[in-house]
């Protein structure tokens, strides 16, 4: 493995240097890479366990580096007619469809995921941009019919230096779902990546420095979140804060905004229901549940780590899933047929493991999977893993996992079900699985997410909005919610009266 380690570091090396100027890992700040002079933080490949590549923290010193440069990327992008944005933003699409493969290699080996999904996510990205480049001037105001003499219209405005920060689960989507919209509605952006996965963000921006975008439109900091992180949220010239992450995670930044009155947009875990009905299509619902799951190797927010059953066909689905999980490919990220990737870091591959020992404690069953898969002996690889005779109270049933482990929950009636469902602190997706035109409206009406599914699971767009309620965070970060979301509105008042009644105040005689 020791040799497979290092061909691996050499071509993550060979890629970073196609994006990164002399292969240098730091922030890259309008347009240029500015080492970090903090700790040391290493890259490590999930896959193998061993050392990627490493570089320095850049701290508050790049962060305020990077506000400023967005600052002024800002007063440059403002100054463009909204077409000539447009334009650039579509550029900026053009620019990640001719390095797809690149970038989805970069992805895959970085961050250790699957390069069939790397792909996708890339292409998701393109398209990303494509699609708010058609936005960009159509960010219209309105006329209010006010009871006086006055015009009075609203503006959209741009809010200014956005900063966000992205996971480290699927850097290169996180990063183009966040940065089109907050540019498109006329913003510059500060972006965070995970310290364990900046390499794709950073190409990102390097990416878009080489189209005609202003210098420091959009600049990436590389370091940890309490260091490189923190001063960005902190600095005065943010204007609004975007989190990606966990939910604990995301109550430190939400207070940290909240110190300067900053707005946030919060996008964060989940618990979704998956339910089948008795009278579902079981062949598809038991393949939209693997997908639910086990895709990403669980690594989701809107992963479907609960599947609820009706007690008629629960056994049936048990048996189904474990049967599946046990075959489905799993290895090398770079393998066109691996399916299923290493979960991205020991501390991650740890928790998971735990959580499902304490599952077993307590009484629960595993009816397929648990630890480490055969044959992967290397890495951070989890199999795909199926509990069954769970308690709703079990923490494998309430808590996060962002793993590939699936908790099945039998149920008796639609009411149950829903009851079931809603039993979190969590609500950002769901579905529901049945032939029943009425009940599947009335679940989807019913659950409390923000997306929810009928007769499928985890189909997303750019087009549509994506967020959650309670403890799933608050915000949309698609659509054209989200386009609004980074804007402020203005109402404007002008009197349309040459001599309008004086209603206070002394009027001197002529």
């Amino acid at each position: 493995m020791n040799a497979v380690a290092a061909t691996r570091a050499r071509r993550l090396a060979e890629l970073i240097q196609l994006f990164l100027p002399e292969g240098r890992i730091g922030s890259v700040i309008a347009g240029e890479v500015m080492p970090g002079s903090g700790e040391e933080i290493e890259l490590v490949d999930a896959f193998t366990g061993r050392r990627l590549a490493a570089y320095a923290d850049g701290g508050a010193q790049a962060a305020d580096a990077a506000i400023a440069a967005a600052a002024s990327g800002f007063a440059a992008w403002r100054a463009l007619t909204a077409s000539a944005r447009g334009r650039i933003i579509w550029a900026i699409g053009q620019q990640v469809r001719a390095h797809a493969a690149a970038l989805a290699e970069l992805e895959a080996l970085s961050a250790g995921k699957p390069i069939r999904d790397a792909r996708a996510e890339v292409g998701r990205v393109a398209e990303m941009f494509e699609y708010y480049a058609g936005w960009a001037d159509k960010i219209e105001g309105s006329v209010i019919p006010v009871p006086s003499s006055h015009l009075n219209y609203v503006r959209r405005e741009p809010l200014g230096v956005v900063t966000q920060i992205t996971p480290w689960n699927a850097p290169i989507f996180t990063a183009g779902w966040q940065i089109a919209p907050a540019i498109a509605a006329g913003n510059a952006v500060v972006l965070k990546p995970s310290e364990l996965t900046p390499l794709t963000s950073l190409a990102l921006a390097m990416l878009i420095a080489r189209t005609e975008a202003p210098a420091g439109l959009v600049n990436v900091l590389t370091g940890q979140g309490h260091t490189a992180g923190a001063a960005a949220v902190r600095h005065p010239l943010t204007r609004l804060v975007v989190f990606v992450g966990s939910v604990g995670t995301g109550r430190i930044i939400a207070g940290m905004a909240a110190e300067g009155l900053k707005p946030v947009i919060l996008e964060l875990g989940g618990k979704s229901a998956n339910i089948v009905f008795a009278d579902a299509d079981l062949d598809r619902a038991a393949l939209g549940a693997q997908a639910a799951i086990f895709s990403g190797a669980g690594q989701s927010c809107v992963a479907g780590s609960r599947l609820l059953v009706e007690r008629a066909v629960h056994a049936e689905m048990v048996e189904r899933l474990g049967k599946a999980a046990t075959r489905i490919p799993m290895g090398d990220p770079l393998a066109e047929t691996t399916q299923i990737g290493p979960i991205g870091n020991l501390r991650q591959w740890r928790r998971i493991d735990e959580l499902v020992a304490a599952s077993v404690r307590d009484g629960a069953r595993i009816a397929a999977g648990g630890g480490r898969p055969k044959g992967l002996d290397d890495g951070f690889f989890y199999a795909p893993t199926v509990i069954d005779e769970a308690r709703a109270d079990m923490a494998v049933a309430c808590e996060e996992i962002f793993g590939p482990v699936l908790t099945v929950i039998p149920f008796d009636s639609e009411e149950e079900a829903v009851a079931i469902a809603n039993a979190t602190e969590f609500g950002l997706a769901g579905a529901a699985w049945t032939r029943d035109v009425g009940r599947a409206h009335r679940m989807a009406g019913a659950v409390r997410a923000g997306t929810f599914w009928i007769n499928a699971y985890k189909t997303i767009s750019v087009m549509s909005p994506f967020g959650g309620f309670g403890a799933s965070g608050h915000g949309r970060s698609s659509g054209l919610e989200a386009l609004h979301a980074y804007t402020a509105t203005k109402s404007v008042w002008v009197e349309t009266v040459a001599n309008p009644p004086v209603a206070f105040g002394y009027a001197q005689e002529r």
